[in-house]
C-alpha cells in the first residue's frame, strides 16, 4: 500500500475503533453511570441495549436509503453524528437524554459498518486487499484492548462523562481524516430489499443467523454485567487491568479465527469456550478470574470473524448485502443479550446471568451444522438466485 492508501485504510480503521469503543464503553462504566442517574445496574444496561437494537434496524435501512450516494461522504457524515452522540452523552442531564445519545450511536453503527467493513478492495491494490481487510477488522478487538480499558481508566480518574467527551473529539477528527484521505467512493452496486430477502432464503445464511444469535446473546448477556461481578472479586484499581487482559486475548482470538480454514468449526469451539468461561467465572476468585477472562477473550475474539466469514461464504455474489446481514444480526443480538441479561440481573443476581449465558453458549455450539466441519470452502451461489449484482468478497 502506498502512503495515500495507508491513510485511507487507517481513517476507516480509526472510525470503526471509535464506533466499537463508543458502543461498548458503558460496560466498563456501568456502575458509575447507574449511580449518577440513580438507576439499577439492569436499567443502566439499556445503554447497551438501545444502540444494538437501533443498529439492527439501521443496517438495512441506512444502506438502502443512501442509494447512489458517495460512500466517502456518507462515512464522514456518520462520524460527525457519532461526535454529536458523544457530546450529548457527556452533557446528559437525565438518563433519557443519555438514551437518546445511545440511539444516535445505533444509527452510526448500522450505517458505518454496513458500508465501511467491505471497503478494502476499493481502497488498495488487489495484492494488498487481504492485509488492508485485516487492518480494518483489527479495530474490533482494539476497541476492547485499548478503548474500553482506557475509557474505564478515564472514567475512574476524571468521571465517565469525560470519557464520552473524548470519544466525541476523536470522532470529529476521524470525520476530517475521511474527507482528507479517502477517495471518492461512488457505489458499485445498490443494495435493494429484494437482495436481502433473497439471501434470507438460503439455508446456510439462516444457519449463520441462528448460531450468531445464540453465541452473541450468550456473550453480551453476560459481558455487559462483567464489571459489577468483578467489583465483588477484585480491587477497583485492578479492574482496567482485568479488562485489558480480556482485550489482549481477544486480539489473539481474532487472528486465530482468521487463519482457520473452517470458520464453522472455529465458531463451535469459540461458543463452547465462552460457555465454560461464564460458568466458571463467578466461582474462580481473583486469580482464577484473570485466567478465565483470557480464555473468554480468545473465544469471543474469534466470534465476529467467524460470523462475518460465514455470511461471506454463503453470499459471495452479494458482498454489501452480506455485510448488512452480518451487521444487523450482530447488533440485534447485542441488544437482546444486554436486555435479557438486565432482566436476570434485576430479578435474580449477576452470577445467575452467567449461568443463563452459559446455557445459550452451549446451544450455540450444538447449533453449528455438522456440514461446516467437513467443507472448508463453498461454491459461489449464482447471482440469479438472489437477484444480486455479481461482486467479489474476501472470505
Amino acid at each position: 500500500m502506498n502512503s495515500s492508501h495507508r491513510a485511507a485504510v487507517l481513517a476507516v480503521t480509526v472510525g470503526i475503533f471509535a464506533i466499537v469503543t463508543t458502543e461498548i464503553l458503558p460496560i466498563g462504566l456501568l456502575t458509575p453511570i447507574a449511580a449518577a442517574f440513580g438507576v439499577s445496574a439492569g436499567t443502566a444496561g439499556w445503554t447497551m441495549t438501545v444502540p444494538g437494537l437501533v443498529a439492527a434496524v439501521a443496517a438495512p435501512v441506512v444502506t438502502v436509503a443512501i442509494g447512489r450516494a458517495d460512500r466517502r461522504l456518507v462515512l464522514a457524515a456518520l462520524m460527525v453524528l457519532l461526535a454529536v452522540a458523544g457530546f450529548l452523552a457527556a452533557a446528559a442531564p437525565a438518563y433519557w437524554v443519555l438514551l437518546v445519545a445511545r440511539f444516535l450511536v445505533g444509527l452510526v453503527i448500522g450505517g458505518f459498518w454496513s458500508v465501511g467493513a467491505g471497503l478494502a478492495p476499493r481502497l488498495v491494490a488487489p495484492a494488498a486487499v487481504a492485509r488492508a481487510t485485516a487492518v480494518i477488522f483489527s479495530a474490533v478487538p482494539l476497541g476492547s484492548v485499548l478503548g474500553v480499558p482506557l475509557g474505564t481508566l478515564v472514567g475512574q480518574l476524571a468521571g465517565w462523562r469525560t470519557a464520552f467527551l473524548l470519544l466525541g473529539l476523536l470522532s470529529l477528527g476521524t470525520a476530517a481524516a475521511l474527507l482528507a484521505f479517502t477517495p471518492s467512493l461512488p457505489p458499485e452496486e445498490s443494495t435493494r430489499p429484494g437482495v436481502l430477502f433473497g439471501l434470507l432464503r438460503r439455508h446456510g445464511v439462516r444457519s449463520g443467523l441462528i448460531v450468531t444469535f445464540l453465541v452473541v446473546l450468550a456473550h453480551f448477556g453476560t459481558y455487559t454485567y462483567l464489571t459489577p461481578l468483578l467489583r465483588d472479586v477484585v480491587r477497583p484499581g485492578l479492574l482496567s487491568a482485568y479488562l485489558l487482559t480480556y482485550g489482549v486475548a481477544g486480539i489473539a482470538g481474532t487472528f486465530l479465527a482468521g487463519a482457520s480454514r473452517r470458520p464453522g468449526a472455529a465458531f463451535a469451539v469459540a461458543a463452547a469456550a465462552i460457555a465454560a468461561s461464564v460458568f466458571v467465572l463467578p466461582h474462580a476468585g481473583a486469580a482464577g478470574a484473570l485466567a478465565v477472562l483470557g480464555v473468554w477473550g480468545v473465544a469471543y475474539g474469534a466470534v465476529p470473524v467467524c460470523s462475518q466469514r460465514w455470511f461471506a461464504r454463503e453470499a459471495p455474489d452479494a458482498p454489501e448485502a452480506a455485510t448488512v446481514l452480518f451487521t444487523a444480526s450482530f447488533q440485534a443480538t447485542i441488544s437482546a443479550g444486554a436486555l435479557a441479561g438486565g432482566f436476570v440481573v434485576d430479578a435474580v443476581s449477576v452470577p445467575a446471568v452467567m449461568t443463563w449465558g452459559g446455557v445459550a453458549a452451549v446451544l450455540a455450539a450444538l447449533a453449528v451444522p455438522v456440514r461446516v466441519f467437513r467443507s472448508p470452502e463453498r461454491k459461489a451461489v449464482p447471482a440469479a438466485e438472489s437477484g444480486a449484482t455479481v461482486g467479489t468478497w474476501l472470505p
